[in-house]
């Protein structure tokens, strides 16, 4: 990524620097001679937005998003080996391409086994060697596919489902995670799983795109099994498909799984095998180590109770074969290219419309982000996160949360006691920028010559980390992903906001931009991140990620007519013919961008309002104003293949970006004004029907 000299002021606000590019600046006296410095250029246009990839032709009240990126939706292609293409996935391909040389350096090193430099470097020749994976065929699958048809018991049975687990295959899923009733401690989960297509819907939805889907994923199970040698394959595949589905039956749907009143069920032990007795949950616990646990919380009960019966009453046989093809499956980029391709012609070109594979040392780099990330993150930092980067976050989160903080105030549909609540939650929010300050220790790690292996022991390493904070305080200083990741996220039981040094680059966040750019793109992208903790779900927790009730009826009940109306406003957008956004499934992103973009532009003001006067000036024509709805389009312009938008209508709690920009925009009563909206505009909706939330 870029560095920039550019370097931050000391006044009330560290952006203060970037009023020189807003209009804003002091001027000098007649006697100063300043230097001639070469002022930052912005990567997108001059001051931050790249207007010619929009459609003057269109009327922003018509189509904003068309208005501003029509000429980009008109003529970029989609990379024939990606889903679909947004604003993240040019910075994720940047990362990737920066990720790439840090693993060359380190694997063209001569390093001393078991350092850091020789399990990077050393996974990554494994993945690259191809030749040698196709030498071996079947051959490294051989003691994994002995130990699952080796079971012969229903203990044994339950050993696998255990020893499985950790590598994603498994009747249902289990791992840790603080207590939502006391987050300062470690509990474990338990949750519904077993399935190979991307969602329930896809086994039981009978139009033809769906039943395509399921006739092309029983030849895939029937290929893979052949592969490895596994005879009878296409009759095995009719016995799995036919396990799955009723499986899928009884699995919760995706809006009922994001419902934590639903998903919140504590249990003992005990509890849990009253639950599903088929089965044997005490030695599955043990076999994960998990025995010590003080709660399990328990997802999607009836699915466990309902799955566990499923699974008691099939064969012992069709239950060895169903592990064993989920096991190839999902380790199938760790063997020859058979395997390999047979995976993406699937789950790539058939479930999402991918026409081409990626190429190899591409998502060779992604396995090393996924499972050893932080190897490379530390130097990842070091070369493309300057410290600027990180003050200039500090200085617009902290914009960010007064301005919430004011808005908050000024609410008229919450009582006071909610409100208090409301302001104590929004006073603890933990900002975590650029990277953690608590490195994951990989000194336990072995890594070899054996690329399947490798798989495994990766993710039996990762399994260890967790079980280790188990009987120990919840670690705070933990993150999730390593600092190169393009992403952003807010954890309610931690109540913290976390932005990675990946996604702090153009489009998003640029030093050199005008503020009116940063604040529309990572300054609504961190509102977003705080409207969490107020969305649908999010407010469900305290200040300390309890999950309370700390909402009065009255206010509950306006928080809910304002949520419903802003559901049903999705529900009406159908991005394919055949298919529409679930609002209820999308709500709390929904939430989440429209109270983004209303405490960006508040916190946006406040700048204004600090360094200017309150006044911005006009660039190229567009206002202040105009420039930062602009920056919002600019940052969510993307487009899907069609097979990916339907996976994502089906999986995906996110909007598709098309609307992700007009429905946001259309209930921004700043918006009307800044582009002159009236009743004649397609968009247009009347004052009274414009949701308000946050």
């Amino acid at each position: 990524m870029r560095k920039n000299g550019l370097k931050l002021g000391v006044g009330p606000m560290a952006l203060s620097a970037l009023a020189l590019v807003a209009g804003c600046g002091k001027t000098g006296t007649a006697d100063e001679t300043p230097a001639k410095v070469e002022a930052p250029k912005a990567e997108y246009g001059s001051w931050g937005v790249d207007t010619t990839q929009g459609d003057p032709a269109t009327r922003p009240g018509d189509d904003f998003a068309r208005y501003a990126n029509g000429k980009w939706l008109d003529t970029f292609e989609i990379p024939a080996d990606l889903p679909g293409f947004v604003s993240f996935t040019k910075l994720r391909l940047d990362a990737e391409a920066d990720v790439k040389a840090i693993i060359e350096e380190l694997a063209a090193k001569k390093s001393a086994p078991g350092s850091l430099e020789q399990k990077v470097g050393g996974f990554f020749k494994t993945f690259m060697d191809v030749e040698k994976l196709d030498a071996l065929g079947a051959a490294p699958l051989k003691p994994h596919l002995d130990r699952i048809y080796g079971i012969q018991s229903k203990d044994d049975l339950m050993r696998a489902y255990a020893e499985y687990n950790v590598h994603g295959v498994a009747p249902v899923g289990v791992g840790i995670l603080p207590d939502p009733a006391d987050t300062t401690r470690y509990i474990a989960f338990v949750g519904q799983s077993g399935l190979g297509l991307p969602d329930r819907d896809y086994y039981l939805k009978r139009e033809d795109k769906f039943v395509q889907y399921r006739a092309a994923y029983k030849d895939f199970i029937a290929k893979m099994l052949t592969l490895a040698g596994i005879a009878d394959g296409a009759a095995k595949a009719d016995a799995i498909l036919a396990l799955e589905t009723k499986v899928a039956e009884v699995h919760w749907s995706q809006e009922d799984s994001r419902d934590i009143q639903k998903i919140y069920n504590p249990m003992n032990l005990d509890q849990l095998q009253a639950l599903a007795p088929e089965f044997n949950w005490a030695l599955i616990m043990d076999e994960l180590k998990l025995s010590a646990a003080p709660t399990i919380l328990v997802a999607q009960t009836t699915a466990i109770d309902k799955e566990a019966e499923i699974f008691a009453a099939a064969d012992m046989n069709l239950l060895k074969d169903w592990l064993a093809f989920h096991f190839i499956r999902t380790h199938a980029q760790y063997l020859a290219s058979s395997f390999d391709k047979a995976n993406f012609e699937f789950y790539g070109k058939t479930l999402r419309g991918v026409p081409e594979q990626r190429e190899r040392w591409k998502r060779g780099v992604n396995e090393i982000d996924a499972s050893l990330g932080e190897a490379v993150g530390k130097i990842y930092v070091d070369r493309h996160f300057p410290p600027q980067n990180k003050s200039a976050m500090d200085a617009l989160v902290k914009n960010l949360v007064a301005a919430f903080e004011e808005r908050l105030k000024a609410n008229d549909w919450m009582d006071e006691a909610t409100r208090a609540q409301a302001l104590a939650k929004l006073a603890t929010f933990e900002p975590r920028i650029g990277y953690t300050t608590k490195w994951t220790d990989y000194s336990s790690l072995e890594i070899g010559d054996d690329l399947l292996q490798n798989s495994v022991n990766l993710a039996d390493f990762l399994w260890r980390d967790q079980v280790s904070r188990l009987g120990g305080p919840v670690d705070r200083e933990r993150w999730d992903y390593p600092p190169q990741t393009v992403n952003a996220s807010y954890n309610p039981l931690m109540n913290q906001i976390t932005f990675p040094a990946g996604i702090l680059q153009p489009p998003f966040f640029d030093l050199a931009a005008d503020p009116a750019v940063n604040y529309g793109a990572i300054g609504a992208v961190i509102g977003h991140e705080i409207g969490h903790g107020f969305d649908d779900q999010g407010r469900r927790f305290d200040e300390k990620g309890r999950i309370r009730d700390w909402w009065s009826p009255a206010s509950n009940d306006a928080f809910q007519k304002k949520a419903d109306a802003l559901g049903a406003q999705y529900d009406g957008y159908k991005p394919l013919p055949d298919a529409s956004i679930s609002g209820k499934l999308t709500m709390g992103e929904n939430i989440g961008d429209l109270g983004g973009i209303q405490m960006a532009y508040a916190a946006y003001h406040r700048y204004l309002d600090e360094c200017c006067g309150g006044e911005a000036p006009v660039i190229d024509g567009l206002t202040g104003d105009q420039r930062f709805f602009l920056s919002w389009a600019q940052v969510w312009r993307g487009k899907y293949r069609e097979d990916e938008q339907r996976q994502r209508l089906e999986t995906d709690p996110h909007s598709p970006p098309y609307y992700r920009i007009n429905g946001v925009v259309r209930n921004v009563d700043a918006w009307y004004d800044a582009f002159g909206v009236t009743a004649e505009d397609d968009l247009y909706l009347p004052p009274e029907q414009r949701v308000r939330i946050w």
